[in-house]
């Protein structure tokens, strides 16, 4: 027996001493490696699961030291999957800035932890920079471009951008995909959805494979560089009445599905208040235009762009004409909205601005919510049922509100995970970027402001019209309809103005003259 147990270790040190030489003699990275990487996904998916199995176990539900034993164990498990991100990288970062982006749907502890994921990506060196180039483009940096910047303006989870300049001058961005990311996102997929399913086992009010879903569709598409620039071109063509929106121009004789070639815009992010206050850029000017770009995209167009973060949108003065401009970056994820769908969301708008409780309900439940109808609307306006009832448009989002609601995200967990998993699939990106302008909004402090319902009532006062147009089938009709539109929009117009008179010097000005004349 002895000398079995010998025979089988001889072999086994064997094998791993071979497979310890052929790692170094090919010089292969571990965490290229997809069992190193599933191993530490799981070992982090045990621990924390445990933790969450063992904290409770002498606490009284409920009580005060029950609520902070809880707000320990998402801290320790949320900083838990943030370094397993860090140290996968690729997939996992992107699912792991999804997730930090769910602020109302998730405990803080979660969001804010994983929120600095956006600044943790990782960087490839310089040596696979070219070699991804070389394959692609087929030449060396020195024939494409007289210089190129060996450090990266921004390093994402799936590719990094370098700063260039063209034999005819022109500066450019070419953004570069991260080499191995392409070959292992499939397999960290499949390795996020084993382990989702392993901890709904365990924990069945834990529902998040709706995550898992959206991951495998939108995955491939932000893969695929050519993509990107075609939906580049679509936004840029479709908003093009919008002076104030720049859309980088795609040089596509340098772009493949690895590599990305764009007209280089420099500004600031939408969230850095200093850099708006030194360029003398209106903090509301910003707000109010970034609503009318995705009331747009969203009521009207159906066509929208799901990765609102700071450092995809950059505010600046235009070089030429010196007006204020807001630059669209990455467009690799984009939603197009099916025109049942949009149009029910846009009557669920409609309603919740317009505080008709009857219909906030019907539309909530056609979009799927079902019974759930009142957490729906919570989720989707990030207020409280309280200020929902008594209108959103009227009632002004405070501390003490959005204290309550993150309370609420925690304790109505998996609430929160089944109407996610009942929802259309559609919904999920929109949630997603609802809640990216929010926290930009948060940051600039322009939330809630009367001129983002006007520009969301504007748009879906449109686009109900333009629906009502095309099954019209007379003329007659068609005009008592564009007639309604007109008058609703020159409605909406007067109440703008007659806001901004109240809050202007000439408001003050007519409201001290009548009380004089009074």
């Amino acid at each position: 027996m002895a000398g079995r147990l010998l025979k089988v270790s001889s072999l086994a040190t064997a094998v791993f001493a071979s497979s310890g030489f052929y790692l170094y003699s090919r010089q292969l990275d571990l965490n290229d490696l997809s069992v190193v990487r599933f191993g530490r996904a799981a070992a982090t998916t045990a621990v924390i699961s445990y933790d969450y199995l063992t904290a409770f176990k002498h606490v009284e539900h409920g009580t005060d030291e029950y609520w902070a034993i809880k707000s320990k164990v998402h801290r320790r498990s949320a900083e838990r999957l943030r370094d397993l991100c860090c140290a996968n990288r690729g997939t996992f970062i992107k699912v792991g800035q999804h997730l930090g982006a769910l602020d109302y749907l998730l405990p803080e502890e979660y969001t804010s932890t994983l929120k600095v994921l956006h600044s943790r990506a990782p960087q490839s060196s310089m040596e696979e920079i070219q070699q991804v180039i070389r394959e692609d483009l087929g030449k060396e940096l020195s024939e494409l471009f007289v210089s190129f910047e060996e450090k990266p303006q921004g390093a994402a989870s799936l590719a990094q951008v370098h700063k260039a300049v063209l034999h005819d001058g022109r500066t450019v961005a070419v953004k570069v995909q991260h080499p191995k990311v392409q070959r292992q996102s499939s397999k960290d997929i499949m390795v996020i959805e084993v382990l989702v399913r392993a901890v709904h086992w365990l924990f069945p009010d834990f529902a998040f494979m709706w995550l898992v879903e959206e991951a495998k569709k939108n995955m491939p598409l932000e893969l695929d560089f050519l993509n990107e620039g075609l939906n580049a071109v679509k936004v840029s063509n479709m908003l093009a009445d919008f002076p104030f929106l720049k859309v980088p121009m795609i040089h596509w004789d340098l772009s493949t599905k690895r590599i990305l070639t764009m007209e280089f815009a420099e500004g600031g992010q939408v969230n850095d208040r200093d850099y708006m206050k030194k360029h003398h850029i209106n903090v509301n000017e910003i707000s109010e235009n970034l609503g009318k770009i995705y009331s747009e995209m969203i009521f009207v167009h159906g066509f929208v762009h799901c990765d609102p973060h700071p450092g995809n949108v950059l505010v600046r003065k235009c070089p030429q004409s010196k007006k204020t401009e807001i630059v669209l970056l990455d467009h690799g994820l984009y939603q197009v909205l099916q025109p049942d769908f949009r149009l029910d969301y846009c009557r669920l708008w409609q309603a919740l601005i317009n505080s008709d409780m009857s219909g906030m309900e019907r539309y909530s439940r056609r979009l799927g919510a079902g019974d759930l109808y009142p957490l729906f609307a919570c989720v989707l306006t990030a207020r409280s049922w309280k200020a929902v009832n008594a209108g959103i448009s009227s009632v002004p989002v405070t501390h003490s509100e959005d204290v309550e609601i993150r309370t609420n995200a925690a304790q109505y967990l998996p609430q929160i995970s089944e109407l996610l998993n009942r929802v259309p699939r559609q919904m999920l990106l929109l949630l997603k970027t609802n809640d990216l302008l929010r926290g930009i909004e948060t940051t600039l402090q322009t939330r809630a402001s009367s001129s983002s319902f006007i520009n969301m009532s504007r748009c879906c006062i449109r686009a109900m019209a333009r629906h009502k147009r095309s099954k019209a089938r007379s003329g007659r009709r068609r005009l008592q309809i564009t007639l309604a539109e007109s008058l609703s929009l020159w409605k909406l117009s007067a109440y703008e103005l007659l806001l901004w008179l109240k809050g202007s010097m000439m408001g003050h000005w007519l409201a001290a003259l009548l009380a004089l004349l009074h």
